[in-house]
């Protein structure tokens, strides 16, 4: 009883971190569209906002999955949360889009750091038999960041501005404090760091040993695939509404519903994911994750296109869940943090492109059902690598 008890807290401390990131990346695509309103952005300028956030995630990404592996899980998960949470206080007194870019930039690597990092400890932390649900679990945190954020944007950024919204973000940098001393670092990390720990330049060398390079291979495929289609999708969500012809104010409502199907989609994924297994659960996860996001691109109609985007949130945000699950399955415990961190950061790429092409193809007179028909590709082209590469890691225990 006491080891389910510890497993609890493990995963609502690291969950509450989780959902603080959420809630900051999803205020972002609400705040992109009233930025436009307020400093008169072009749509290039909305689109490098995304994209230097995505920078500064990848950036985070590889040093933090560096340093995890050497001060250890738990600190690093510290360093982030109040990395991205006093970045994100600070940016709401910005006046400039250069300042905004620059704290944006940090925020990201609070971010990009922080999600390997805790998806490690947790998976790191949990019995192998519910080590993929548990770290699910953990990802479906993200769907309640992405709800506050959508209800924080409603009510407050209309009404109060979206300063006020981005000061009420920097609540995690004191939840970070209480961390310090209520969450417990992997018992995996604390045995090898009796041992002798790998040089920066051996892990990294080590990711890419005949031992590792396949699953390497397919994780980088699979995350740059998966975090392109994202952040091109959903950070351009509430614009693309106003494209297809609604109210700012209305698409935040739609895009708030579309959040609510994330839920049952990580639940399905947790339920599966030790049922059948990963491979299972991310090949055909993406491949819904496709087929809506064609649906939602050539939607004409609201019920179409209501219908197509809870069911893109659902499959989509279900296939992270079982990609953070599967990701640190793949390395030897003294090399997961760099291996975890190297294929986010890899991924992240994708999340520069990502929003910085949408504006780009707009511009060109490129509709948007071609748009979102790019993006169809590349979530099956992810899925074809896990196919074809991957290894199912179910009830496999850590090395």
């Amino acid at each position: 009883m006491k080891k389910e008890v510890s497993n609890g807290k493990l995963l609502g401390v690291a969950g509450l971190g989780w959902m603080f990131d959420a809630m900051d990346v999803g205020m972002l695509s609400f705040i992109i569209a009233a930025l436009k309103v307020d400093w008169g952005l072009s749509v290039k300028e909305m689109g490098w906002i995304g994209s230097v956030n995505s920078i500064g995630m990848a950036v985070g990404a590889l040093l933090f999955g560096l340093m995890a592996d050497r001060v250890g899980r738990k600190n690093v998960f510290i360093i982030t949360l109040l990395l991205f949470s006093v970045g994100s206080g600070l940016s709401a007194f910005t006046t400039s889009l250069s300042i905004f870019l620059i704290l944006r930039f940090l925020i990201g690597m609070g971010l990009g750091g922080e999600l390997p990092v805790a998806s490690t400890l947790v998976s790191e932390s949990v019995p192998k038999e519910k080590r993929g649900r548990v770290v699910v679990l953990l990802e479906s945190f993200w769907a309640f960041g992405w709800l506050l954020a959508a209800v924080i944007s409603y009510f407050i950024i209309p009404k109060y501005g979206w300063e006020i919204a981005l000061l009420i973000s920097v609540l995690p940098a004191f939840y970070a404090l209480y961390l310090r001393f209520s969450l417990p670092d992997s018992p995996r990390y604390l045995t090898v760091e009796k041992k002798k720990k790998l040089s920066i330049a051996a892990s990294m060398k080590a990711v890419w040993s005949k031992e590792n390079a396949k699953q390497t291979a397919m994780l980088w495929i699979l995350w740059f695939c998966v975090v392109f289609s994202y952040y091109g999708m959903f950070l351009w969500l509430p614009s693309v509404m106003v494209i297809k012809g609604f109210s700012l104010i209305k698409s935040f409502e739609y895009v708030l519903i579309m959040t609510i199907a994330q839920l049952p989609g990580y639940a399905l994924a947790a339920y599966l994911i030790e049922k059948v297994g990963r491979k299972f659960v991310l090949v055909v996860f993406l491949i819904g994750t496709a087929i809506s996001a064609f649906m939602f691109g050539t939607a004409e109609s609201t019920a179409l296109l209501m219908t197509s985007g809870i069911l893109l949130s659902f499959f989509n945000l279900g296939a992270w869940g079982a990609l953070y699950a599967y990701t640190p399955e793949q390395y030897s415990t003294n090399v997961r943090g760099t291996g975890a961190g190297m294929a986010a950061s890899f991924g992240r790429i994708g999340g520069v492109l990502g929003p910085l092409l949408v504006p780009y193809l707009v511009e060109q007179n490129i509709s948007i059902s071609s748009i979102f028909m790019l993006f169809c590709i590349a979530v099956l082209i992810g899925a074809a690598s896990v196919f074809f590469l991957g290894k199912e890691t179910k009830n496999v225990e850590l090395s």
